[in-house]
């Protein structure tokens, strides 16, 4: 066996695990969702069912530690976008030994707040709960990118574009899935039949 089967066999069980993970603390939802950029999804993952248990964070949060440590070697400074990347940054931050930092939308646009600095030589790994899209992602990077910063690359617990999405670094994951969505205008019938749920809200959207 290669080193590289060795390795896609490591990736294989590391993805598996993580997806049980989320099973397992009820994360993985069906339905019809409305997604953050609009869109429409069979599948939504509530990452706060994780979140809310101190353990299954920690345990998640280590694997992608180890993994992004295995791909940029040390880092210095993790940095998250708010509100949905505080847990799982800090969490791996403390995982690598690193500094927790996040930045937070001022006038529609991310911004370092609170006095939070980076280093001009430090190891950056940008860190996120869930990427679809990456428009979070990038939009995070380009707030780094104001910084003298080494960007060494990002790491997310799910890539739900199963790999394919570019948010202008180097990106690990714990699991990568492709998980369909669709404009609202263009929804499969077994879609369409289901009243779509924004998740967070409680009302129904046609």
């Amino acid at each position: 066996m290669t080193q590289q089967d060795t390795s896609t066999q490591a990736d294989a069980r590391i993805q598996e695990e993580t997806l049980a993970e989320f099973r397992d603390a009820g994360a993985l939802l069906e339905g019809h969702f409305i997604l953050s950029s609009g869109r429409r999804s069979p599948v939504f993952i509530q990452k706060m069912f994780i979140f809310q248990d101190p353990a299954r964070t920690e345990r998640v949060c280590k694997a992608l530690a180890r993994k992004a440590e295995a791909a940029f070697g040390k880092i210095d400074v993790v940095v998250s976008p708010a509100v949905g990347g505080i847990v799982p940054g800090y969490e791996t931050a403390r995982h690598l030994g690193a500094k927790a930092i996040f930045v937070e939308r001022v006038e529609g646009q991310f911004e370092l707040r609170r006095g939070f600095e980076i280093p001009a030589d430090a190891r950056v790994l940008m860190v996120e709960d869930i990427i679809t899209t990456g428009l979070s992602s990038r939009e995070c990077l380009a707030a780094i990118a104001r910084y003298s910063a080494n960007v060494v690359g990002a790491a997310c617990l799910i890539d739900r574009s199963g790999g394919k999405v570019d948010i202008g670094a180097p990106l690990v994951s714990l699991a990568a899935i492709e998980v369909p969505d669709y404009a609202a205008d263009q929804l499969p019938p077994e879609l369409a039949a289901i009243p779509a749920v924004k998740p967070g809200s409680r009302g129904l959207v046609a």
